[in-house]
């Protein structure tokens, strides 16, 4: 029977992780478990940064953005002898499972290490791209369209002022969801994602045909997966003649206090790991499936890739006329 466990954050950081990891902490200690706490990831793993963890240690943290655990991209992990170092720290410790929470490449690298070392793992989607197969929702991509929409409130008062396109560049390097949910959320006239070849001529077009209507300002929501948003402005820029400026929202899309929404699945799916740990359960990830948890096989998480839900692209264009 489990009853060790570790928790550890990876990749890049995002809001919500901290409400996952106290939600794992208290339902492992209810359950009368150990809980050791990860920090920085797996490369904490490699360097024996693991502590016990008790509620204490994770209260005063559910509001705070980021993870108290910290969190690395660790190339080390990716080697044999890495992993080999992390398994012989991780039984030094008598730990017998581990809830892993992070996004592709983080389920890819517990995969790996699970297959290689037949160890328990179950994972928690978290990424504000929300590009994990299986689920619909991953923990702060709520935060992040939430944080999208206040800037393009913002942006859309100096475009109006100035009679300008914003071009504004967000995350979406593979999966177009964050855009689309922001940019409809946001009323942006167009949304650019991964999985719609972008026509810079018609967009050049309708621009042209939406300032003569006397449509002072057009904001324009980009995916960083898509064109390059310096490619987009000037040409915009050029064939238009209006006043374009870009605006990338990068780093401030991980961070801020996380959403109710965030807060609250973050600590749904919290506790369902820890319970299907300590329960032998394992090799899997938690999920949603509109508004129900689900679990998804761990392979398939990691070698599926999900596609973007017609419906919202369908909406964008619709709105955008």
């Amino acid at each position: 029977m489990i009853k060790n466990i570790a928790v550890l954050t990876s990749g890049t950081d995002n809001p919500g992780m901290n409400a996952a990891i106290r939600a794992v902490t208290r339902t492992a200690l209810f359950e009368k478990a150990k809980v050791w706490g990860v920090q920085d990831g797996f490369y904490g793993l490699i360097s024996d940064k693991i502590t016990l963890l008790d509620s204490i240690a994770v209260s005063d943290k559910i509001q705070r953005g980021g993870t108290f655990l910290g969190t690395s991209f660790c190339p080390e992990f990716e080697t044999m002898q890495g992993r080999k170092k992390a398994f012989e720290n991780i039984k030094k410790h008598s730990i017998d499972g581990m809830v892993v929470i992070g996004g592709d490449g983080t389920m890819k690298g517990a995969k790996l290490f699970s297959d290689e070392y037949d160890f328990p793992i179950v994972g928690i989607p978290a990424t504000i791209e929300n590009d994990i197969w299986g689920t619909d929702y991953t923990v702060g991509c709520d935060t992040a369209a939430n944080t999208i929409v206040q800037a393009l409130n913002k942006l859309r008062d100096t475009a109006s002022s100035h009679r300008r396109v914003i071009v504004v560049e967000v995350a979406g390097r593979r999966y177009g969801w964050l855009p689309l949910a922001a940019g409809i959320a946001g009323g942006a006239e167009y949304v650019l994602i991964p999985e719609v070849k972008t026509d810079l001529k018609k967009l050049v077009e309708n621009l042209k045909k939406r300032h003569a209507a006397a449509k002072t300002y057009s904001l324009i929501v980009v995916a960083d997966g898509c064109s390059d948003i310096s490619t987009i402005g000037k040409t915009i820029a050029e064939e238009t003649k209006l006043d374009t400026r870009i605006s990338v929202l990068d780093l401030i899309l991980h961070g801020g206090a996380p959403t109710v929404n965030d807060r609250v699945r973050a600590s749904q799916l919290g506790e369902k790991a820890a319970l299907a740990l300590l329960s032998g359960l394992y090799n899997i990830v938690f999920g949603y499936n509109k508004n129900d948890i689900v679990t998804i096989n761990l392979n398939d998480a990691v070698n599926n890739k999900k596609t973007v839900d017609e419906e919202y692209i369908r909406i964008a264009q619709i709105l955008a006329q």
